[in-house]
């Protein structure tokens, strides 16, 4: 009888969110583990339903959509927050229900046991109903259309805790097997993880970040093993966060130790919440789990002419005889206005290539495509050629201090200009590539102390910047300071190079980083981690699966062919191109 009712209760229990087809109960009668009368199984705009009776929503279930009207093979599984206490997403779960089934996938909502057990861990109910709820989602595979290696999962907050103990763990049995279904796995394949709460050790017992993530006593939780079946994952959070983005920060930096390809996406100035969804559409098309839009193009293809440009000048960097470190074996240092036809921002971007300190190129795919792309935006770039190859060993500079000079000089030359020309000398911010990241790097932590010594009325004028850009930054860390990160730069011992004096005039700053580049991302992530640590809210977006000089070429639909729209977004969103 029992089992009857239970079968009745799978088939015929009615849905109550729009779209969806039918409640599966995640457990069989009187089989459910840890069983405890405080909790129940229900989304929050039911459980605050008038009528509503917790005896009758006990076990946790999975709740199906419609199929898609075109199927991609996939299934994704669909997670709410609500700190372990409830199932409160419900406006995020119909937004994601509706995107993703338009993308092709079979959704399913998840609803796990809340409010958090007694005696026992306080996510342990719900690592069993959700290790039971992949099980049951793989053995539906064939019946409903989808691919049983193709499930994936999108969580938020206490939500993202889950969804990382199923990406990580399921290797580890959250209960004792009942069925021939728990002969199945309950690994998943790939995860995007918004906001994950409760993942440091400053804060596994359940609450916000004591430390705020930071300290060398914090770690990763150890409740996540990062067993062989761990997945790929897009993880999202904000840089206010109070359950602390340097915890999405440790998950993705232990992940790239294991050689898993995945995503960091970090927003400046924002609190607890989901953001970035298309960055997560384009990691899934990155990945294959979604196909691309078409096959790869050039970047010089796609911004071929300089039409938005109306003005252009030219000009020496250092008056004849005031070059410091002169060396023969150096080209010349100069700049160029790039004035759009039509002025809509008073801010101006300078902008420069890399090329390892030995050689730059402002004509080539680094630099051309953007500055017509800002001038088409309505925005001044100065391009800069600064001095390369390398100084000599004999001269005692560094690789960079050349550069390092050109790159002082230039900013206050653009400062001493602004006023002339219509535009801000308190709005301009710095761009560079590789070696040119760097430089960027040494632009916007080391404007307080001078490269070389004032001669002239313009070096009165600071060169601090309001912003910076660093595209797949090279060198910044001390596994690489001279050539690629030796240890991907993952590790305890591999630092911030010692030339960044990260002073008090320190911008924030936009990071993009290719997650396969032998430069690591690591460079890129740990700039962001000791900027926020100093107060500073920066952005950072790593891309799956791609190199260095990501946007070279690249598919329509991934993050490194719409990278330039993170660029405008971050200016627009900080306020610097008003």
């Amino acid at each position: 009888m029992k089992r009857l009712l239970s079968f009745l209760l799978v088939l015929c229990a009615a849905a109550t969110a729009a779209g969806a087809q039918v409640r599966e109960l995640v457990w069989p009668a009187g089989r459910m583990p840890d069983a405890q009368p405080q909790q129940i199984a229900a989304m929050t705009d039911e459980a605050k339903a008038e009528g509503f009776r917790p005896e009758q929503h006990r076990i946790p279930y999975l709740e199906w959509f419609d199929a898609p009207e075109k199927p991609n093979g996939g299934c994704m599984i669909l997670i709410s927050g609500g700190g372990y206490n409830n199932c409160c997403d419900v406006g995020l779960i119909r937004e994601w229900r509706e995107k993703l089934t338009a993308l092709g996938f079979q959704c399913v909502n998840f609803v796990y046991r809340t409010p958090r057990p007694e005696g026992i861990p306080f996510y342990q109910t719900a690592w069993e109903d959700g290790q039971r709820a992949v099980r049951l989602v793989r053995s539906q595979a064939a019946r409903r259309g989808y691919d049983p290696e193709k499930i994936g999962t999108i969580s938020m907050s206490a939500g993202s805790h889950l969804a990382l103990l199923l990406a990580t763990t399921s290797g580890t049995m959250a209960y004792k097997p009942i069925d021939k279904r728990d002969k199945l796995s309950a690994h998943l394949n790939w995860a995007i993880v918004n906001a994950p709460a409760y993942i440091t050790t400053d804060a596994d017992t359940g609450s916000r970040a004591r430390r705020d993530g930071y300290g060398p006593e914090v770690k990763l939780s150890p409740i996540f093993a990062f067993d062989g079946k761990t997945c790929p994952m897009s993880l999202h959070h904000g840089g206010k966060d109070p359950y602390t983005p340097n915890g999405s920060t440790l998950v993705y930096r232990q992940l790239r130790r294991m050689g898993i390809p995945s995503e960091l996406h970090l927003y400046p100035d924002k609190g607890h919440g989901a953001f970035g969804f298309d960055r997560a559409v384009e990691f899934m098309r990155q990945m294959g789990i979604l196909p691309a839009l078409g096959p790869e193009e050039k970047l010089m293809d796609r911004f071929p002419s300089d039409d938005a440009r109306g003005n252009y000048l030219k000009e020496a960097v250092w008056p004849e005889g005031k070059m410091p470190d002169a060396q023969p074996h150096l080209c010349e240092p100069y700049i160029e206005w790039h004035f759009p036809k039509e002025l809509k921002t008073k801010a101006i971007q300078i902008l420069y290539s890399g090329g390892g300190y030995t050689k730059n190129n402002p004509e080539g795919f680094e630099v051309a495509p953007v500055r017509r792309f800002l001038n088409d935006k309505g925005m001044t770039v100065v391009s800069l050629r600064y001095r390369s190859p390398r100084p000599t060993e004999e001269s005692g500079l560094m690789k960079h201090n050349c550069a390092w000079e050109d790159l002082q000089r230039t900013i206050r030359i653009v400062r001493s200009r602004a006023e002339e020309y219509g535009l801000d000398p308190d709005r301009i911010g710095i761009m560079g590539y590789s070696a040119g990241g760097h430089l960027t790097l040494m632009g916007v932590t080391s404007s307080l102390h001078n490269s070389y010594l004032p001669f002239d009325k313009t070096d009165k004028l600071p060169c601090n910047v309001q912003w910076g850009i660093g595209i797949y930054p090279a060198y910044a860390l001390t596994d690489g300071l001279d050539w690629h990160n030796t240890g991907g730069g993952n590790e305890d011992d591999a630092v911030l190079a010692p030339e960044f004096s990260f002073d008090l005039a320190t911008a924030p700053m936009l990071f993009i980083h290719g997650d396969a580049d032998v430069w690591a991302s690591m460079n890129s992530v740990k700039c962001w981690e000791k900027m926020r640590a100093m107060g500073i809210q920066s952005e950072l977006h790593t891309l799956a699966l791609r190199p260095h000089c990501f946007q070279r070429q690249a598919a329509p639909g991934t993050g490194s062919y719409t990278w330039l729209d993170r660029v405008w977004e971050f200016l627009t969103e900080k306020g610097f191109n008003r």
